[in-house]
């Protein structure tokens, strides 16, 4: 199970995520009314990361994508807002980072919505439907997914915690496209600061978790 934490910002905090927790990604949000919004940091400070780059965008114009690709050196790109297909084919024209493209979910889920996107990008990730676009701290209700019709591999999102371990990889045994989690108010001190312990639990519950249920 991959592990993606968001809402990254300050440097010692993350240097902290990379020597202890070791996720597979990190989160940089860029969307300025976000309270983990990275803001005016120099972008220097993230190019000596290891971790893989996530850039969280809603409806941003695609040349400011495009720069804070180069400028952040990010690996990845998410997508949060109404973003259309031809906004993606062209992101994708100009630069060879992956894209995840973000579903807020409510009480239902039409399917035939999110087909379009399918050959587009790399990876859905589904989410607590909020106006705030993420960081809710709320679960959306996983039995919705249980008639997922696309090979295209997903993350879970919206509101994880420690608890969750469990419920996760019983999940991912119904669904096997499901190959990563996103984490991230649930696990914080205060916005954009990550309690490391917590995450390195939940990192070990869920592989103690996936063990014993004989998923690795």
């Amino acid at each position: 199970m991959l592990i993606k934490v968001c809402g990254m910002r300050d440097l010692e905090n993350i240097q902290n995520l990379q020597a202890r927790v070791q996720p597979d990604y990190m989160g940089l949000i860029f969307y300025p009314p976000s309270p983990r919004y990275v803001g005016d940091k120099d972008p220097g400070v993230y190019h000596s990361i290891q971790l893989r780059k996530v850039g969280v965008f809603v409806d941003e114009e695609l040349e400011k994508v495009l720069d804070r690709v180069k400028t952040y050196g990010l690996n990845g790109v998410q997508l949060h807002g109404k973003e259309s297909k031809d906004y993606i084919l062209e992101l994708k024209k100009h630069t060879n980072v992956f894209v995840w493209k973000v579903w807020s979910v409510k009480e239902e889920l039409n399917w035939e919505s999110l087909r379009p996107y399918e050959e587009l990008i790399d990876a859905f990730l589904f989410d607590t439907f909020t106006e705030a676009h993420g960081g809710s701290g709320k679960l959306f209700n996983w039995q919705l997914l249980a008639n997922y019709p696309f090979d295209k591999p997903f993350f879970l999102s919206g509101g994880l915690s420690l608890t969750h371990a469990a419920e996760i990889t019983q999940l991912k045994s119904k669904i096997p496209q499901l190959v990563g989690v996103d984490l991230n108010s649930k696990f914080e001190i205060s916005p954009g600061l990550k309690d490391i312990e917590q995450l390195v639990a939940f990192k070990n519950s869920l592989l103690n978790t996936e063990i014993n249920e004989g998923s690795i």
